[in-house]
């Protein structure tokens, strides 16, 4: 991922030193494992415990030898001594590189759950905020009747709250460790040491392993933050729907001085959400490859390691990027709620028709009969632009089954939105 989109902390979890700092940590974890079980002596222990890889020297001997393991523990032994010769013992690449791989996955995890519940912050304070800001509910994007901005972030915090359980999910997943040996069968690394390694580096053992952690757990992982991507794109797309200069219900926060056209002056742009809804295609496509990793040939192969270069640091740096990113956008956001009432108007009244159609039906009137009414009623709205209540009220056949107090009562938005304080109960927003 590039830099623009790269935030520090995530960065450095993917960083080449931090990756290389994990194997080390895998690495002496092992040496560990075996001083306890009598294998590697107390003073070479004490020797291996300030092993350390040099990056410069380790790039030299990979350009020669083409093997990153191999450089890496050269780049230790070079300098340790003998008691380097404990170094990988038992060990085959994967045992290393997958385990260390689950550490910075689980390290990854944990910001994105925080950048989760900065999102699930800023939701539900405008959610509150608004929770009584009345506005059109739309359906095929057309009106249909009305909702509150409210409810529509509550939607949005409760699904974010679902993510969030998914990402404490793949984290549970991903949270494993393999020190199996050559096709995972422990003859020259048993059990016990792996078991030793996993609770030492805050992990837990495969209960089965072939040469390399099973890649269903990094599809699972990769897929939850393609979900996540998903939900936020969602968010986003309706933010730059509710910016259209036509409906102009909600927009982007807009610094003083920030263009948003080279060539228009004028322009205001949801580019910030447009941005979100970019990375998470990225984020998608992302899945679909960790997927493909699952099959692997027999014991292993390592057709997933060149793709696991890319998927896995771009799109944890990408979620981590947008979750940020459209937390802010939430915060900064302008709500006009003038302009929803305006749009809520716009229509004149036609939204009332279900509640005339169905005090019209209560009344005693045959459901077939009541609906021509109305919808003849509506449709002579929005062609003529006259109101539909007065349509209603001057209305014969309406008049004949309703008084005009109770068909006025059924003029009254607030009908709509009388359940918001129960909604938001269940939810546990308030």
């Amino acid at each position: 991922m590039i830099e623009r989109y790269t935030r520090a902390a995530m960065g450095r979890v993917w960083a080449e030193d931090s990756k290389y700092d994990r194997w080390l940590a895998v690495e002496l974890a092992v040496c560990e494992a075996w001083a306890e079980e009598g294998v590697i002596p107390d003073a070479d222990m004490e020797k291996l415990r300030g092993a350390a890889y040099r990056m410069e020297r380790l790039q030299e001997i990979l350009r020669d030898t083409r093997h990153e393991m191999t450089a890496f523990l050269s780049s230790i032994t070079e300098f340790i001594g003998p008691e380097g010769r404990w170094l990988h013992l038992g060990l085959t690449t994967s045992d290393v590189w997958d385990t260390a791989t689950s550490l910075q996955l689980v390290e990854a995890l944990d910001l994105l759950i925080a950048g989760t519940d900065g999102l699930l912050d800023a939701l539900r304070s405008r959610a509150l905020d608004h929770k009584r800001t009345l506005m059109m509910g739309r359906t095929h994007g057309v009106h249909a009747e009305p909702i509150t901005f409210g409810l529509k972030l509550a939607l949005w915090w409760d699904e974010t709250r679902r993510n969030r359980e998914r990402l404490v999910q793949a984290r549970d997943v991903i949270a494993y460790g393999k020190i199996s040996g050559p096709v995972g069968t422990h003859a020259t690394a048993p059990p016990s040491v792996e078991t030793r390694v996993c609770e030492r580096l805050g992990l837990r053992p495969a209960p089965v392993s072939n040469q390399v952690l099973q890649r269903d757990r990094h599809a699972q992982v990769v897929t939850t933050l393609a979900l996540v991507a998903s939900s936020l794109e969602k968010f986003a797309t309706e933010i730059r729907a509710l910016q259209r200069t036509e409906i102009l219900e909600v927009s982007e926060g807009f610094p003083k001085g920030q263009p948003g056209s080279s060539s228009m002056p004028h322009k205001r742009n949801p580019e910030l959400s447009e941005r979100v809804c970019g990375l998470a295609r990225l984020i998608r496509g992302h899945a679909v490859t960790a997927m493909e990793n699952v099959a692997l040939w027999g014991e292993r192969d390592i057709s997933h390691s060149s793709a696991e270069r890319l998927i896995l640091p771009d799109a944890c740096i990408a979620l981590d990027y947008i979750l940020d990113l459209f937390a802010g956008v939430i915060r900064d956001m302008d709500v006009h709620a003038d302009r929803m009432k305006q749009n809520l108007e716009s229509t004149h009244g036609v939204v009332f028709s279900q509640r005339v159609l169905l005090a019209l039906i209560e009344a005693g009137m045959a459901r077939e009969a009541a609906y021509g009414i109305v919808h003849e009623l509506a449709m002579h709205s929005w062609e003529s632009g006259e109101d539909f209540r007065e349509l209603a009220r001057s209305s014969r056949e309406v008049a004949e089954r309703l008084t005009r107090g109770a068909l006025d009562a059924l003029f009254d938005y607030g009908y709509y939105v009388r359940h918001v304080d129960e909604t938001f109960e269940r939810a546990g927003l308030v």
